[in-house]
C-alpha cells in the first residue's frame, strides 16, 4: 500500500481498496476512497517515504501496522510521524478502512 501511496499509482490503490473504503485521520477527519484518492493524485496528500516497525494481527480480518512515515499533508512542511494504522479487511481481503493515530 505505502509503495503505491508514494508512486501515486491511484489505479493500484483503487484495486486494493474496498468501493466503501473510509480512512479516518489523526485529526479525526472522514475521506471516502474517491476523496482519498483525489487528495493522493492532486498532491494534498504526500507520502514520500515509510519503514514498517510492527505488524500486530488482531484478527483474520484487522490488524495494525506501526510505520515510521515522512509525508506532507494538506499544504505542511515535510513531516515524520510514527505513524499507527488499525486496518480492516473486507473477506475478498480488500481494505475496507483505516484509522490513523500515532504511536
Amino acid at each position: 500500500m505505502y509503495e503505491y501511496m508514494v508512486a501515486k499509482d491511484i489505479s493500484a490503490l483503487n484495486k486494493i481498496y474496498s468501493d466503501d473504503f473510509v480512512l479516518v485521520h489523526m485529526t479525526g477527519m472522514k475521506q471516502n476512497k474517491k476523496e482519498y484518492l483525489k487528495a493522493i493524485e492532486n498532491g494534498t496528500l504526500n507520502y514520500f517515504s515509510q519503514n514498517l516497525d510492527e505488524i500486530i494481527i488482531k484478527n483474520d480480518l484487522k490488524f495494525i501496522g506501526r510505520s515510521r512515515v515522512s509525508a506532507s499533508v494538506f499544504s505542511g512542511g515535510v513531516h515524520a510521524w510514527n505513524l499507527e494504522l488499525t486496518i480492516e479487511l473486507t473477506p475478498e481481503n480488500l481494505i475496507k478502512s483505516i484509522v490513523a493515530s500515532t504511536y
